[in-house]
């Protein structure tokens, strides 16, 4: 067996160099291992050696460890596609669950190669495309949560605009030619719009968070480097995605923390209203992730939901259900940022993706409640024999 050459991010020089990753002979997956040039011990060093590959696409895959990135790294691979996937493995929440997912990809994707990386470093990201020959890019990293961008707006700009300039530069100067690209925009982009359900021919001029603005941000630069480069963009804007490997920050997940731990869950509401939201189950929206990439359009931009318009007490029943608990429940106002209600119009994306979401709130939500018992509930020992650890 040979041993694997990748790219990291060194902690101590903060450039991009080779490193040499031993693997042992027991084959057991090392938590960390020392750059054979500079010595510095680097982390993230779960690749396994990669095995000779049918496919001519090589796909990189931005946030690999984040919930999207995960899953979409996965589908791809399992398929036959090259992959790369790189991710700076920020704290914006408990880097271990990114860390867990990388290991879950290893075990069942070994071939799969995984760059620590942070975007806004424009020569990391000049040198990763420099150093490899990408087909097709797939940018689902961002930093994500709306209430977030408020407090902390610098970090949105430099990651989500920031970064993203610096990958669609990347793409325009790609040789021999640039690759297809698919980007992750939101739902949020509809911001203050009040007409449902959401069309993409809306103008999406009234952001309602940081966050939401960035998104918009991304979907004008992505149309400006096409009408001037000819480059292949499509954004995906996606309408609340949950499922298994999920986001801790988001509702579901948070919801479910809460129950678990016998603390009361808070529900926002405008006024007597309460939040409504287009719940898209994650196999659904990665099915529409996967059909962008073979498309490849010139210029698109889709919605991908689940075009139904679900209260959030819909997602708190199908939650008590599956785990058999009586959630504890406070109430409070709109949060600053949120909107009272998402429902995405999927008829684009069904003409030209072949979209078609199948499964109900209900069922999706019993699929995330079985991966949190194993994850979170049930014995660590059985959980890490599962990821391969």
């Amino acid at each position: 067996m040979h041993d694997p050459v990748c790219f990291v991010q060194h902690p101590a020089a903060r450039t991009v160099r080779h490193a040499l990753y031993q693997r042992p002979a027991s084959g057991a997956l090392p938590r960390a291992t020392r750059c054979y040039r500079c010595r510095s011990v680097v982390r993230y060093g779960w690749l396994r050696a990669s095995s000779e590959h049918s496919s001519e696409r090589h796909v990189l895959v931005t946030g690999v460890a984040g919930f999207l990135g995960f899953h979409a790294a996965l589908k791809l691979a399992t398929r036959g596609d090259r992959i790369t996937g790189i991710d700076n493995f920020n704290a914006y929440y408990d880097p271990s669950l990114k860390r867990d997912r990388v290991r879950y990809l290893m075990r069942h994707a070994p071939a799969i190669r995984i760059i620590e990386l942070d975007l806004a470093d424009q020569k990391a990201v000049d040198e990763l495309f420099a150093s490899h020959r990408f087909t097709h890019v797939l940018h689902l990293a961002a930093q994500a949560g709306v209430r977030h961008s408020i407090s902390h707006p610098h970090c949105y700009i430099q990651s989500n605009c920031v970064g993203f300039l610096h990958i669609l530069e990347g793409v325009r100067n790609h040789h021999p030619q640039p690759p297809v690209l698919v980007y992750a925009s939101s739902s949020s982009v509809y911001g203050l719009e009040t007409q449902l359900p959401f069309r993409e021919s809306m103008t999406a001029d009234a952001p309602a968070s940081l966050y939401a603005a960035t998104k918009r941000a991304n979907e004008l630069m992505a149309f400006t480097y096409h009408h001037l480069y000819g480059i292949k963009t499509t954004g995906l804007r996606y309408f609340t995605v949950y499922g298994p490997w999920g986001r801790p920050d988001m509702a579901y997940y948070a919801f479910a923390n809460a129950m678990h731990s016998g603390k009361p869950i808070t529900l926002y509401r405008s006024g007597s209203a309460e939040p409504s939201r287009d719940f898209t189950y994650v196999d659904d929206a990665i099915d529409a992730t996967v059909a962008a990439l073979d498309r490849a359009y010139p210029w698109e931009v889709f919605n991908v939901g689940n075009h139904r318009m679900e209260p959030l007490s819909a997602l708190v029943t199908s939650l008590e259900e599956a785990f058999g608990i009586v959630a504890l429940k406070q109430h409070t106002g709109l949060q600053s940022g949120d909107v009272p209600a998402t429902y995405a119009d999927i008829g684009k994306a069904k003409e030209l993706l072949d979209y078609d979401p199948k499964t109900s709130l209900r069922e999706g939500i019993k699929k995330f409640a079985a991966w949190y018992q194993w994850y979170h509930v049930e014995n660590r020992h059985a959980v890490e024999a599962g990821l391969g650890i």
